[in-house]
């Protein structure tokens, strides 16, 4: 596959296209992949001490409920967020993927992946938080760890 860039300081608008011979699925993946890139927010608005934080979308670690509110978690500090995690499942992009009933986690931020017999638990670059993922879901994210990794 060739991959080529090519910039105009006359475009108005970024326009990608795809030229193939047939629709594989590598190239439906990308194309996916691109229309979804283009619907998500790089920003989410989180709540803490009564003042409001934008906060990019890379920063977050995971996303949880507490307590019937949501949590916002970076590195230091969790952020009340307004979206209930079924409307996050949605808005965010395929770098988030949802591993247990109250959370959804940021694939990117992933350090290691520590599985036993009874669970399955993720650590996150520069951070002391972790995340227990559900057996339900530890085959859909070891396979997006996969995937992930042949695309690197």
């Amino acid at each position: 596959m060739k991959v080529k860039l090519e910039l105009d300081p006359d475009q108005q608008e970024t326009e990608i296209t795809i030229h193939a011979k047939s629709l594989t699925p590598e190239v439906e993946r990308i194309y996916h992949q691109l229309q979804t890139d283009s619907e998500h927010p790089d920003q989410i608005e989180g709540m803490m001490d009564n003042t409001s934080y934008y906060l990019s979308i890379n920063d977050i670690l995971f996303f949880e409920t507490d307590a019937k509110q949501v949590m916002a978690h970076t590195t230091r500090n969790a952020y009340f967020v307004k979206y209930k995690l079924y409307e996050l499942e949605n808005l965010l992009s395929g770098q988030f993927m949802r591993v247990s009933k109250s959370t959804i986690l940021n694939l990117d931020q992933i350090y290691a992946v520590t599985k036993s017999i009874s669970n399955c638990q993720i650590k996150f670059h520069d951070s002391y938080k972790t995340v227990y993922v559900s057996r339900r879901y530890y085959r859909d994210l070891n396979e997006r760890l996969k995937e992930r990794r042949a695309l690197s």
